[in-house]
């Protein structure tokens, strides 16, 4: 099948199933912010990785819902510059689905989940204390790319600063069997990261 998308545009829900389906697998963002009256809200994006190292900026994407209708992570950004980005995890999966459903505002998915909090140093908004990786952020910007349900804003955030486990990071080198970071997929299914290997790159 071949599609000129100008001539025949595919539908919103097909184009997501396309891309999630065919774009993977996708590392995810689990992030964390709060709004003006200190609300916390947690939730996962897989549309997401590092836009720049110098200086440090990751991109995500949320996408606005079927009433097209932006999520409480926009919403809050918009009233809070900052959050902070925690690389989605094996061993904390189950709490990170459970901090993907739609919940009133004002509700907290820490406590949806169980999760307990920890400071971030350079932001306000709070870590999960059981994450082995954490990104303190500032607010660089938000793209939006449409008013229609699903469609996308790119948000950066420069990281300001850092947790990592010492089980994790030892200054040179991050510990994937300790980590163990996971993947999206499409539909229900992830990814580990347990049948890797390895290239040599050319000179």
């Amino acid at each position: 099948m071949e599609v000129l998308l100008e001539t025949a545009p595919l539908s919103a829900g097909v184009l997501y199933r396309l891309l999630s389906g065919s774009v993977c697998p996708r590392p995810i963002a689990w992030v964390a912010t709060q709004d003006k009256r200190g609300n916390a809200n947690l939730a996962p994006f897989s549309f997401f990785n590092i836009a720049s190292v110098d200086p440090p900026v990751l991109a995500f994407s949320p996408l606005l819902d079927g009433n097209a209708q932006p999520k409480d992570t926009l919403r809050n950004l918009n009233e809070v510059e900052e959050c902070v980005v925690h690389v989605g995890t094996e061993r904390l999966i189950e709490a990170l689905n459970t901090t993907s459903a739609s919940l009133p505002r004002e509700e907290d998915e820490f406590v949806l989940a169980g999760l307990e909090k920890a400071a971030m140093p350079g932001v306000s908004v709070p870590r999960i204390a059981a994450a082995p990786v954490a990104f303190g952020c500032k607010l660089v910007d938000i793209i939006r790319f449409g008013e229609r349900p699903l469609s996308g804003s790119l948000v950066l955030v420069q990281i300001v600063a850092i947790h990592a486990g010492d089980d994790v990071w030892d200054g040179h080198h991050v510990n994937m069997e300790t980590l163990q970071p996971i993947g999206r997929l499409a539909g229900s299914d992830y990814v580990r990261i347990t049948d890797r290997f390895a290239l040599k790159r050319p000179m």
